[in-house]
């Protein structure tokens, strides 16, 4: 029995794809650097400033290096996907709500009261590590007070599997639009595109 839901906020939640691709100049150039970015952060480990990694990102396939610099002046911008919101308010006092982000702490906070309040948010800036590291995880659930089992973890990148998996939390993957999962033993327990079918899946656990 599930007492709360963890989700990964930039990509589960948050379509940050459109901005990234507006900042770069046309789909493909921003999924190119949208790879790269998650590349970096999800093999950084220990903290280095986000923004640092989103430049090194752009530099990295050709961007200019101010196209990260536009991506901060346009944070507000960001926008949840299709249900998020409707599904969240059904769920809030069900159970509690957090988020474990890749980001840094004022850039975090800024992006989760687009579709919060949450109970508690955690950024790789205030935990120190990047994810799959197993430190923000781990955070989340100190201050949620519960034991992993009693988490899901909604992932929004392939990359969160193995990272909240490997503390013990259940995933859910909210695969919006259509990232190829990853080799290897973890695997999510259900995958959907649409936000809405994750009440599905909580009403059958």
């Amino acid at each position: 029995m599930f007492r709360a839901i963890v989700f990964d906020l930039l990509t589960a939640l948050l379509d940050s794809w459109t901005l990234w691709n507006s900042v770069a100049g046309s789909a493909e150039r921003g999924l190119a650097w949208r790879r790269a970015y998650l590349d970096l952060t999800y093999g950084a480990g220990a903290w280095r400033p986000y923004e640092d990694l989103v430049r090194e990102a752009a530099v990295q396939i050709g961007l200019p290096a101010e196209n990260a610099d536009q991506l901060a002046a346009r944070w507000e911008e960001l926008q949840p996907w299709p249900g998020v919101r409707e599904t969240l308010d059904q769920l809030r006092g069900r159970y509690r709500l957090a988020v474990v982000t890749n980001c840094s702490e004022e850039r975090g906070q800024r992006a989760a009261r687009i579709v919060g309040p949450f109970d508690v948010v955690v950024t790789s800036e205030r935990a120190g590590f990047y994810k799959p590291q197993p430190r923000p995880y781990q955070m989340a659930l100190e201050e949620l007070g519960l034991p992993a089992a009693e988490a899901l973890f909604v992932a929004g990148s392939a990359f969160d599997i193995p990272g909240a998996s490997g503390v013990g939390m259940p995933v859910y993957w909210h695969n919006h639009i259509g990232l190829a999962a990853r080799p290897g033993p973890d695997q999510a327990a259900a995958e959907s595109r649409e936000f809405p079918a994750l009440l599905d899946f909580l009403s059958a656990a």
